[in-house]
């Protein structure tokens, strides 16, 4: 589920209803049709739909709960961490962690490639104050260094493609940033010859690649709009405007509570003049995207395509992801029947995930685990893909 807005006020859009068994696995890896991946039509262009089912200050309040705070009240504290670990334990029965059902998962893995996708911010990273200093621990960077030995491994993330392949600094992996609108990948006659978004050029390394931008013709409004932000909000303080190339985001995490709508006027004051543009909120953060029919899930598709692992059934896709953006990858991992996907969650919420795990030490205690159990099977030696540089 995404929140979109009007010049007034927040609109749900929600996703159609899942009926199959979060528990279940899926039986086949459908096939779907490539022509996905080339037809992206723009969103027709208009004031959205204003449901009206909560106010600014909800919404913002919903997008990221505040942290817990301590109290001298030992016995109330006591009752509320119960609760808290009840609904989780709960909730978890919805969606399993993915270490504990790791043999079910890898059972099911069984003669198939499976290919990685990951977020950044709050998978690989933990979600800190300042954005800027959002970096990766070495350890998990060793961690994702070795999956992307056995697996083909792809960092999908809102940040600029350039800004998060500085945080990670790992030539081993393929990298999509303003949630899949900037995507650096291997060449493919079919992508590059088809799509007049994708072009061939070379990376830093000097190395032919093909680079994706269905954006692209929104660089000048985006900087425009960026731009513009950093003057509106000036005199905010805490507020913080960050340029991710297709994506202008507002950052308001450091900024008192009482203030938080004076960055909500201002940013739907900013963007009132450019209907092409849609305003989303995620975790503290507004975030200025382009109108158009392209999210992270289109993106794991596209990189599939790319990497020669479309229309094939044995092969096993997984996404790892704390955010609503991540969403839309889940949604077309299960919708698909093409993998699993995993949300990195210490709070309950609702997902199209499959299973869950609660922090980003799991997360990279879960992709020590896939390469611990790929090096079993002995058969990795055959399947080391071939890696491109960002």
């Amino acid at each position: 589920m995404d929140l979109e807005y009007n010049l007034t006020s927040p609109v749900l859009t929600d996703t159609s209803p899942i009926t199959k068994s979060r528990l279940g696995v899926p039986s086949s890896l459908l096939p779907y049709s490539p022509s996905l991946l080339l037809n992206i039509p723009r969103k027709k262009f208009g004031i959205l739909d204003d449901v009206r089912s909560c106010g600014w200050l909800d919404a913002m309040r919903a997008s990221s709960p505040p942290h817990k705070k301590k109290t001298k009240d030992f016995n109330n504290e006591a009752t509320g961490s119960t609760d808290a670990d009840s609904a989780y334990a709960t909730w978890m029965l919805k969606y399993p962690s993915a270490l504990t059902s790791f043999e079910q998962m890898t059972n099911y893995a069984k003669g198939k490639r499976v290919a990685l996708f990951l977020d950044y911010d709050g998978t690989l990273s933990p979600i800190v104050d300042n954005p800027d200093c959002a970096f990766m621990s070495n350890a998990m960077r060793e961690a994702v260094k070795m999956a992307a030995k056995f697996f083909p491994t792809a960092i999908i993330s809102g940040r600029s493609r350039d800004k998060v392949y500085e945080f990670v600094g790992l030539t081993e992996l393929y990298y999509a940033g303003s949630h899949g609108m900037d995507i650096m990948g291997p060449v493919r006659q079919s992508v590059s010859d088809e799509h007049p978004d994708s072009i061939r050029t070379t990376d830093k390394q000097g190395k032919e690649v093909n680079l994706f931008q269905p954006a692209s013709e929104f660089l000048p409004m985006i900087d425009e709009v960026f731009n513009t932000l950093v003057e509106r909000t000036k005199n905010i303080t805490g507020a913080k405007v960050e340029n991710n190339k297709f994506c202008a985001s507002v950052h308001y995490r450091n900024v008192d509570e009482k203030n938080w709508k004076e960055v909500a006027d201002c940013v739907n004051d900013v963007i009132k003049d450019y209907p092409r543009l849609k305003m989303t909120l995620g975790r503290k953060v507004f975030e200025v995207r382009p109108v158009i029919d392209w999210d992270k899930g289109k993106a794991v598709t596209f990189l599939l395509e790319s990497l020669g692992l479309d229309n094939c059934e044995d092969v096993l896709s997984i996404y790892v992801g704390d955010d609503r953006t991540d969403e839309d990858a889940f949604k077309v991992l299960r919708d698909g029947n093409r993998g699993y996907g995993i949300l990195v969650s210490s709070a309950p919420k609702d997902s199209s995930a499959y299973y869950s795990l609660k922090d980003t030490s799991e997360v990279m205690d879960f992709l020590k685990s896939l390469v611990a159990w790929k090096q079993s099977t002995g058969l990795y030696k055959n399947h080391e893909v071939q890696t491109q540089r960002a």
